[in-house]
């Protein structure tokens, strides 16, 4: 009997533990957040934790709640967790370097999300952001090919936003430089912010006596805030505004007749094909043999970046029917509203 108790005593132990020793194996993916202040981040974390969990990979995360110095923090506090890979979305672009460089130090990948993070140490997966501010313009430009626009710019610390503009002024110059656009009004929107938007936007109506002609804003809160100062002044449904990320709030406002546009980059996607990244450098993968990567060296400092770029989708009052066929938004939410007969997608 002793013998017995011995021998099963032993089998416990065993199990104990090979099961501390798989659960010390599991990959741990920490994510790093700038804020939760955009609708679609939700939208990316969701996506990201399904992958992870699909992939037997832990998900940890912090916020940084619009922090740059207390991003870097988080990023120390996800390594001393235990995170093989991290996932950052950088507040600002430049002040999160230390961080990445910890990482790298302690042989951990970094993938910069959705924001370039122009070190070469770091993977970048994104969405075409140039093509995603040919199509705002594009969008904008079909409606009103002449007369007064005003551009209201993404964060003066994220690439991004010059990525936009640049891609803009591709479709814009040359109706500029024959004179029949006039960029009366042009601005950084500090953090992205709504507000700061709508504050930029009404000083601009000030400055030109309220004839503006037509907004290019570079994602759907700076549209949102666009709108709102518009609308103050009885112009909301009447001036072109462009917008991106296809926020629920857009695409009604883009049902309603206030915004022109909404580029959708569908961050399910994103965040599905970050995780499995990082899970793929978590295991040793080098950079450039990730499946679908591509060289990137278009960034402020040219430092050449292995890249995944997805496609995105200019989403207007004819196609919004796509948002609802992929489950993006219900015909409820998107409809609200809506003139009964006004909107294909809502009949």
């Amino acid at each position: 009997m002793v013998r017995i108790k011995s021998v099963l005593a032993g089998l416990i132990v065993s199990a104990t533990a090979i099961t501390a020793a798989h659960a010390a194996d599991k990959l741990k993916v920490g994510v790093s957040w700038s804020n939760f202040q955009e609708e679609r981040w939700k939208t990316d974390e969701a996506a990201i934790k399904k992958a992870l969990e699909a992939a037997g990979a832990e998900y940890i995360s912090a916020d940084a709640q619009s922090s740059a110095a207390k991003q870097l923090t988080d990023v120390e506090s996800l390594i001393s967790q235990g995170a093989n890979a991290l996932i950052i979305l950088a507040q600002d672009s430049d002040a999160i370097a230390p961080a990445v460089q910890k990482a790298a130090d302690e042989g951990i990948p970094v993938v910069g999300y959705d924001r370039l993070i122009e070190i070469p140490t770091a993977y970048y997966i994104t969405f075409d952001n140039k093509e995603v501010g040919r199509m705002q313009a594009k969008a904008v430009y079909d409606v009103k090919p002449e007369g007064n626009y005003i551009f209201i710019k993404g964060c003066s610390c994220d690439p991004n936003a010059d990525f936009l503009f640049s891609g803009q002024m591709e479709v814009l110059k040359p109706a500029i430089d024959a004179g029949k656009i006039k960029n009366v009004g042009e601005a950084y929107t500090d953090q992205w912010l709504p507000a700061n938007a709508q504050k930029n936007t009404e000083q601009f109506l000030t400055a030109n006596d309220n004839k503006i002609d037509a907004v290019v804003a570079s994602n759907d809160g700076t549209a949102g805030g666009a709108i709102a100062a518009l609308a103050a002044q009885g112009l909301a449904g009447s001036v072109p505004v462009s917008g991106q990320d296809a926020d629920h709030a857009a695409l009604n406002r883009i049902a309603l007749g206030t915004q022109t546009v909404s580029v959708w980059k569908d961050s399910r996607e994103l965040g599905k094909r970050a995780a499995e990244i990082a899970v793929e450098l978590a295991k040793g993968t080098k950079l450039q043999d990730v499946p679908g990567t591509v060289t990137f060296d278009g960034g402020p400092k040219h430092q050449k970046m292995a890249t995944t770029f997805l496609k995105p989708v200019a989403i207007e009052k004819d196609n919004l029917q796509i948002v609802v066929d992929a489950g993006w938004i219900t015909k409820a939410e998107l409809c609200q509203g809506v003139k009964a007969g006004s909107v294909a997608a809502c009949n």
